[in-house]
């Protein structure tokens, strides 16, 4: 009779694995649409490779990328219920909540910051001597418009007095620039080190002072509250995997060229090298949303066209930082870099 009930309970168990065990393998990954066709060569490059790497799955989360084209590409799939996370632009995420369209929580910044620099003809030595030249911008009230004249300014340059010319994309304005059609632009430093011939040029004002005069956060992850209420796990887990790669990432440069060499074969080791001395100081390893430099990005927003007559949004209205500061608690605040401005 024990024999019998031995094997009953046997092949009880059995069945209940066999059931069980192909729901833990075929889990629904939890989905961050991101709007980089490729690994990017910037600091959200992150996102890519805390999967490559294992982050995540370390954090226990498994993270499947959505890649689109785009801000409103990346919004209309989270709307869509195509992904569970996005990373967007800043500015969109606001209107959208102003607007009463979306209900949206900022979870993490993987990569805050543009990566901007100002780039110059060698004979303009100083920020007043920039004044009546040509300036070369995507369009007049873009983000590098706008964070140009911010950051211009603060260094005591009277902005009206500068030529904008509307030219298009960094890539475009960096070739402009070393043609001579221009006379300054703002680019990435991706696009910076990337040029074929810099012979004729120099950096007027570099990323790191660029972001000390204009600190705009850029771009940031957001969930909708419905996701954030039935996923808080998996965006706990998410939000620990980014800021443990960016710690080792930016303790060890090495461990990111490594990484981005897998990633982007198409671009040389040397210049990935350089790119990662650049990024030292850039890794969200305290989850990259400071509350005062939110706030600094609402006003300078505000005043732009896209946000006339919009009702105010506040960061404490939409920013969580309760998942950071969860992982912040276990881990400690890295002091060195990325303050959190709370």
């Amino acid at each position: 009779m024990k024999r019998f009930d031995f094997a009953r309970l046997g092949l009880a168990v059995g069945l209940a694995v066999a059931l069980v065990a192909p729901l833990a393998v075929h889990a629904e990954p939890f989905k961050l649409i991101v709007t980089e066709t490729e690994t990017p060569l910037v600091p959200n490059s992150v996102s890519d490779l805390a999967i490559r790497l294992g982050y995540y799955k370390r954090a226990g989360v498994d993270v499947e990328l959505i890649r689109v084209q785009q801000t409103p590409s990346a919004v209309a799939a989270l709307r869509a219920g195509e992904g569970d996370m996005a990373n967007i632009a800043t500015d969109t995420a606001m209107q959208l909540i102003g607007r009463d369209q979306m209900k949206l929580k900022g979870v993490i910044s993987p990569d805050k910051a543009l990566p901007f620099l100002i780039a110059v003809k060698k004979s303009i030595t100083s920020p007043q001597s920039l004044e009546g030249k040509v300036f070369g911008v995507a369009r007049v009230g873009s983000a590098d418009y706008i964070l140009s004249r911010a950051v211009l300014a603060n260094l005591g340059v009277a902005v009206n007095t500068l030529q904008y010319l509307a030219i298009g994309q960094p890539p475009v304005r960096a070739q402009s620039l070393a043609a001579g059609q221009i006379d300054a632009t703002s680019v990435s430093i991706g696009v910076w080190t990337t040029m074929p011939d810099k012979s004729t040029l120099s950096i007027l004002v570099d990323q790191a002072n660029f972001y000390r005069l204009a600190p705009f956060v850029s771009k940031l992850n957001v969930v909708t509250e419905a996701v954030a209420k039935a996923k808080a796990t998996q965006i706990a887990g998410l939000v620990r995997g980014v800021i443990m790669a960016s710690r080792d990432f930016a303790k060890d440069p090495k461990l990111w060229v490594d990484a981005m060499v897998q990633a982007r074969p198409d671009v040389k080791r040397e210049d990935l090298e350089v790119l990662a001395q650049a990024y030292r100081k850039s890794w969200a390893v305290n989850g990259g949303l400071n509350i005062k430099e939110v706030k600094f990005t609402t006003d300078v927003d505000y005043q732009g066209p896209d946000f006339k007559d919009l009702r105010r949004v506040e960061p404490e209205d939409w920013i969580d930082t309760s998942f950071i500061d969860a992982v912040l608690k276990d881990i400690g605040t890295d002091k060195a870099q990325d303050e959190t401005g709370r």
